[in-house]
């Protein structure tokens, strides 16, 4: 943990959300970006608990506790608090295929799971995951991930929603070479 005084020094700060009309004009994001220093501010927040229930993905009671794919959200948020953004990427897509998406559209259960949000609001974790993968895009960082040698196994997957696409992804990370395929005119599912 980086900063162990981090959550007594710092409040929770979200991106604020750009005005309607402005967003009714263009195909931008809804909401402002946070400064990187505010970032690693929010960052420091996390308290690194003993159990770190906000990657816990489990299901409580019928609801989702916790990031459902496993995120090590502990460890990223430190990252980038130390501002090691390219780690805190790395670490990022070992348990995300496509934070890029997937960072946007979730819910956060993890935010909900935070410990610190027990006595105080919780790590702005979903803001931190999307300026880590859009860092990521910026530096140039995220390129094709060949696998190192190809098993020679040939498979096909069928639709490229989310999940066939992650699929496909963690097929050609073990080497085998993919054909996807998807019955509408373009990638990504319905």
């Amino acid at each position: 943990m980086g900063k162990p005084t981090g959550f007594f020094e710092h409040t929770r700060v979200v991106p604020a959300c750009r005005p309607v009309a402005t967003r009714l004009s263009d195909w931008s994001e809804f909401h402002e970006h946070l400064p990187e220093s505010s970032l690693r501010e929010q960052g420091a927040r996390c308290m690194d608990c003993g159990v770190p229930f906000c990657h816990t993905g489990a299901i409580l009671g019928g609801a989702a506790s916790g990031c459902p794919i496993n995120n090590l959200i502990p460890e990223w948020n430190d990252l980038v608090y130390r501002d090691a953004w390219r780690p805190a990427l790395d670490r990022l897509l070992l348990t995300n295929n496509f934070p890029e998406f997937t960072g946007r559209v979730c819910p956060a259960p993890c935010e909900g799971s935070c410990v610190l949000g027990l006595n105080d609001a919780p790590v702005t974790i979903k803001t931190i995951e999307q300026a880590i993968i859009d860092k990521g895009f910026e530096a140039g960082w995220m390129i094709p991930r060949l696998p190192p040698q190809r098993t020679g196994k040939r498979v096909a997957v069928v639709g490229s929603g989310p999940a066939g696409l992650a699929c496909a992804s963690q097929l050609n990370a073990a080497g085998h070479s993919l054909t996807v395929f998807e019955r509408s005119d373009r990638a990504g599912g319905c």
